[in-house]
């Protein structure tokens, strides 16, 4: 069994889902790994990942809307905001998703479907720069 393993960033503008897909497939090609699967992690905790509809990006304006319903900023019994109002629902909503994501690679490739992308889902207002990790196991 081989592996390798190799990181990127992805700088953001603020909320909002960014496609990472492109970038993960070029690490499991530059692997050589044919099958295995690749860990695709985000190493912060006000941001995560998640595997979503790729197609039409109303879908992720949705998923937005979501979550800014579901963790509201400005919630007046959080008590960790000392990086302002969008600082405990951006944990929140890190927890309630993912921070990695596991993809099977099939003839060296990522095997998603028709419709997935992996996107970095931020959650923070103002604009960050996100590092990620993948590593790819396999033969």
């Amino acid at each position: 069994m081989a592996a390798f393993a190799d990181r990127f960033v992805v700088p953001t503008r603020g909320k909002g889902t960014y496609e990472i897909t492109a970038a993960c497939e070029r690490i499991v090609a530059a692997s050589g790994i044919r099958t295995g699967t690749a860990t695709i992690f985000v190493q912060h905790t006000s941001c995560s990942l998640v595997i979503y509809e790729n197609a039409d990006p109303s879908a992720r304006t949705d998923l937005h809307q979501f979550f800014d319903r579901l963790v509201p900023e400005d919630t007046p019994y959080f008590i960790h905001t000392d990086e302002g109002p969008d600082d405990m629902p951006s944990h929140l909503r890190m927890a309630l998703t993912r921070t990695s994501e596991v993809v099977p690679i099939l003839q060296g490739q990522l095997a998603l479907g028709t419709w997935q992308g992996i996107f970095l889902f931020e959650h923070r207002c103002a604009a960050h720069t996100r590092s990620i990790v993948v590593s790819v196991l396999g033969e």
